[in-house]
């Protein structure tokens, strides 16, 4: 596979989950300058292309080793078990402190927000 090949698929990848460029370079903790020389066919670290696709579920040849739904879910799961978490610490604090049902039910709720509901756009959002 040629290296304009395996930036193609990167970029496929990208645009199915629905990261930004911005986005992307915040998560994977790369330079949005870093990032788009690697999108534009320049020379890059190995270590950027490693963490791009780490971030995005690909290995290092651009093949998917989670697919592009289950990483957005796992991403949503992730940000809402955060979000809830400070609520939680908050009310936790004033004595109001949630019972763990609720807790679930909070997460679920979030995290759905997240894939379909009005928090779509931020699901990449560090």
């Amino acid at each position: 596979m040629t290296r304009l090949q395996l930036i193609n698929k990167i970029q496929t990848r990208r645009k199915e989950v629905g990261i930004t460029l911005e986005n992307l370079a915040q998560v994977s903790h790369l330079g949005y300058k870093t990032l788009s020389r690697f999108f534009a066919g320049q020379d890059v670290k190995i270590s950027t292309l490693e963490k791009v696709t780490q971030v995005l579920g690909l290995d290092f040849a651009g093949n998917e080793l989670i697919n592009a739904k289950l990483l957005k879910e796992k991403r949503a799961e992730e940000k809402a078990k955060y979000i809830v978490s400070l609520v939680q610490d908050t009310s936790a604090l004033e004595m109001q402190g949630l019972e763990s049902d609720s807790i679930q039910i909070l997460i679920e709720e979030t995290k759905n927000e997240f894939l379909i509901g009005q928090y779509k756009k931020n699901l990449w959002v560090s």
